[in-house]
């Protein structure tokens, strides 16, 4: 197995963080691209684009929990490989349909929700599938540089998109997306790892899917964590909504200026991606959990007073602030979950995890719309504020996160 001293030098290890590099870099430039294709080519109302958040999320609801039996059942690598084929196909059929002049809402919430199964069977199998490449002692580093390559990508796609949407316009920006899925699932074809699919006696889906659920819930520092991830997914619907509204129509910025304040915010997660490990090996997962919810709870009031002028700095700066907090909170229980949970209950833990989660997001984005309906923009914004505010209190008052080690149960 590999030590702290050869991480790098595990082949798996290195073609895995290749082909996340290219994967979320693609992402980011869909986080620019697909609503601007709704906002600008489209011109989808503030309803619309809510619902179209919701339509990326739904997977996460409809199949999240039997997803995570189906990779505790599977070798992970090929459901890794598969979900990436699925969102390059998917993506592409944009282009295609915007080059030929038939492109709809209908079409992008479609291609949203197919994305969003892709991630769903993706995000499962690619947390349950790290700790088959990667010692136990290294899973902090191991998904430390996964949280940095994504906030990586974070600075450098968005901006990417922006401009891709500004020269080429929307719809074929997100051909960069299809590109990048495509060669991240050949690289992952590649990988060779000791996988160790379930080999229990199988049962039926809903008693193994009730497993994991029991595994979660009965556990008290997963629920916890369930708890600040699912009310700061609902948080995230709501941003998903407010960010394209006020920088875009509110505050008249072009799709380039967009892009480039979206992916300033991810200096922060790689500020705070780099950081986590060593937070976590002086303080402790709980540690990392407890600072990085304090202040991920506090920064998102400075973005609550951006505005025209000089003031529309606080946004990315706020926003970079509250990412590299938010990231020190993830690796920290992250790495936590994956090192208290048997291997057999691994994929089924993180679908739960998932579902519990990322369930509150589609819930948010069409609050976020019908809110945008009545309210101001600035008026949501402070809506959206206050709610990551109020989504990492569990964390900050709990009275033995920050003393928890990986090793506790």
């Amino acid at each position: 197995m590999p030590t702290k001293q050869s991480i790098w030098r595990n082949t798996a290890f290195q073609r895995m963080v290749g082909a996340d590099a290219l994967s979320q870099f693609g992402t980011q430039v869909t986080l620019v691209a697909l609503p601007l294709t709704a906002l600008l080519t489209l011109e989808a109302s503030p309803f619309q684009l809510g619902l179209l958040t919701a339509a990326e999320m739904a997977a996460f609801l409809l199949i999240g929990l039997p997803a995570g039996v189906w990779a505790d059942r599977l070798r992970r690598r090929p459901i890794l490989v598969a979900a990436d084929a699925m969102r390059a196909v998917a993506l592409l059929s944009i282009p295609l349909a915007a080059f030929a002049g038939v492109l709809s809402l209908a079409q992008l919430y479609v291609v949203a929700l197919i994305v969003g199964v892709g991630t769903v069977f993706f995000d499962v199998a690619h947390m349950s599938f790290v700790p088959s490449i990667v010692d136990r002692d290294d899973l902090p580093r191991g998904i430390g540089t996964m949280e940095t390559l994504r906030s990586g990508a974070w600075l450098a796609g968005p901006g990417l998109g922006g401009w891709l949407v500004q020269v080429l316009t929307a719809p074929v920006a997100l051909l960069a997306d299809a590109i990048t899925y495509a060669c991240s699932a050949v690289i992952l074809s590649t990988i060779r790892a000791d996988e160790r699919p379930d080999s229990q006696q199988r049962r039926n889906l809903r008693a193994e899917v009730a497993e994991g659920l029991r595994y979660v819930l009965g556990h008290r520092v997963l629920r916890l964590i369930a708890m600040v991830g699912a009310l700061n997914m609902l948080a995230n619907g709501l941003w998903a909504v407010v960010q394209p509204l006020l920088l875009v129509r509110e505050l008249d910025l072009g799709a380039g200026a967009y892009g480039l304040i979206v992916s300033a915010t991810g200096v922060g997660g790689v500020v705070g991606g780099v950081l986590a490990p060593k937070i976590i090996d002086r303080y402790g997962n709980g540690g990392a959990m407890y600072g990085g919810a304090v202040l991920a709870g506090l920064f998102p009031l400075l973005v609550g007073f951006t505005a025209d002028g000089w003031r529309v700095v606080l946004y990315p700066v706020g926003m970079a602030l509250t990412v590299a907090s938010a990231i020190v909170l993830n690796v920290g229980q992250g790495s936590y979950r994956q090192a208290v949970t048997p291997d057999h209950l691994r994929g089924r833990m993180n679908a739960s995890m998932r579902f519990l989660m990322w369930s509150a997001m589609p819930v948010g984005g069409i609050l976020g719309g019908l809110l945008a309906e009545q309210l101001s923009v600035w008026t949501l914004l402070w809506v959206a504020c206050l709610g990551t505010v109020v989504g990492h209190l569990p964390f900050i008052v709990s009275p033995w996160i920050r003393a928890l080690r990986a090793e506790q149960p």
